[in-house]
Formats: C-alpha cells, structure tokens, sequence
C-alpha cells in the first residue's frame, strides 16, 4: 500500500497541493506511449471487461490504466486485465469517490511523466472508438478535452429523459455560465487533459477537498476561466435498452448532492484560495 504522505509532489509543485489517498499499485508492463487512458471503475462486473476488449485496439496509441475505487466483485482480476492489454491497476484503499479516484490516477500518470490523460468511465457506456480523436485534440495542444453526445457527430443512445433534460436545461447552462464558455454535456466523463494544465499551481487539482464529484466540474471551469484550450469533440454514450441504468448516483439524495457539488463549483468555491488574486 502507498501512503499519501511517501509520495512527493513532482518538481515546482507545492506539497500542500499534492494529496492522493492511500492506494495498491499493480503494473503488467512498462510505459511505452506519451499519454494514457484511466478508465475509473467500481463493482463494474463484466462492463468493465466488455469495454476493456473494445479499448484494446487503441492500446498502442495510449496506455491503459484502471483505477479502481475499490471494488468488491472480484471484477479486478489481474491476469484478466493484463491479457486486455491494461498497462497498471490501481487500487484506492484511502476515502473518497471518484474525485479521489481521479487524484489518484491523474497523479500517477503525472509522475509517470504522460505528457496527457484521457479519463472515461468503466460502466461500458461509452464508445471508445473517439480515444484517438481525444489524443489527436491533445497533441493540437488542447488543454481540456470534454466529450458530448449533444454536438454534431455525437449520439446519446437510450439516454434517461430526465438525465437529458437535466444536462441541457440545467447543468451545462450553469457550468457554461461560471466557465465563460460553451459546454454542452458536462456530466460526460469522457474527457481528456494535457499536463501544464494539471500541473498548473492556480488548478491545484490533488487538493483533499476533491473527494466526491467535485473536481469533473471544477477542471471544465477552471480551464476556461485560465485561458487554456477547451474543445469539445463527439462521443456516443449508450445505455441499456432494458434494465436498470449502470450509474453509482442515488435518484434522490445522491442527485442533491450532485447538486449542491455543482452550485459550489459555479460559485468558485474549490478554487485555490491563496492564487484568487491571480485568477480569473
């Protein structure tokens, strides 16, 4: 188990800045491309290896990593995942959901020395067959790569009439809003961040406020509140025709709390407090 406090910052970043929680580290093979995919899982059963087989065509371009937030399902079967071409499997012990989890990873990858990481769920929702347009857009020096099912060339497949009327009507318009810039699907976990970004001081992503869902939120702001590059590209999501949708959001108190996390992203309040005088 790697303890938080034994893993420094990289070069230029401030230690106070740089928290991961406690987490087991698996690697298959060594690092052979300059960006990563982190696919983040939890209890996804076999979603997880049906993606998995889908996303190792791209294996080449990218080297895949799982980030597990601890599941229990025996889903993290480590010759399953090696024969899938995954490069890392790391498992989170300390607290925290997916935020943690994206700490986790993104930190990794950094120290790693990927000079960009593309995120997506594990649930099998998405179509990975956009991961090299992702790459391409980073290698353009796109600094935030957001997917969405809602621009040309994008499709949102069975998508919950309830979740589509909340992204359009009432999410993307207020993270647009407090961006200053145009999102069309920000609860899309296909996304993609290039490293000045996430090494930059006035981002400070691996802060321990961001535990829950703060930080897919927040990063979409900040990079366009900072000038960075931000472009959308089109992905498909698609959920099942029958059956439950694969979602770890409760329908009541787990969407409240969506919501409160997303009033305190438009409102600036993760911002780093000591850089406010510098930001925008």
């Amino acid at each position: 188990m790697i303890e938080p406090a034994t893993i420094g910052a990289p070069a230029g970043v401030d230690d106070a800045d740089w928290s991961q929680p406690a987490h087991d580290e698996c690697s298959f093979r060594p690092r052979s491309t300059r960006y990563c995919v982190c696919v983040f899982v939890i209890n996804e059963s076999e979603r997880i290896h049906r993606q998995l087989a889908r996303m190792q065509q791209y294996a080449s371009l990218a080297d895949i990593i799982v980030a597990d937030g601890g599941s229990t399902d025996g889903s993290m079967c480590e010759a399953r995942l090696s024969a899938a071409g995954v490069r890392a499997l790391l498992v989170k012990r300390g607290p925290g959901r997916l935020s943690a989890q994206m700490r986790m990873a993104l930190a990794w990858s950094l120290r790693e020395g990927y000079e960009g990481v593309v995120v997506i769920d594990g649930n099998d929702k998405d179509d990975p067959k956009a991961i090299p347009s992702f790459l391409a857009a980073l290698d353009d020096g796109v600094d935030h790569v957001q997917g969405s099912r809602y621009i040309a060339g994008g499709e949102g497949v069975n998508t919950p009439l309830s979740r589509s009327v909340g992204v359009r009507l009432l999410h993307a318009p207020l993270i647009s809003l407090s961006a200053g810039c145009r999102y069309t699907d920000t609860t899309n976990g296909f996304r993609g961040y290039s490293r000045r970004f996430l090494l930059d001081p006035r981002v400070a992503p691996f802060r321990e406020i961001f535990m829950a869902y703060e930080l897919h939120y927040y990063l979409a702001i900040r990079a366009c509140r900072l000038g960075y590059i931000v472009r959308e590209l089109p992905v498909t999501r698609a959920y099942p025709a029958k059956g439950p949708a694969p979602t770890k959001i409760s329908p009541v108190a787990g969407n409240i709390r969506v919501f409160a996390t997303l009033l305190k992203a438009c409102l600036r309040l993760y911002d780093p407090r000591r850089n406010s005088k510098k930001a925008r």
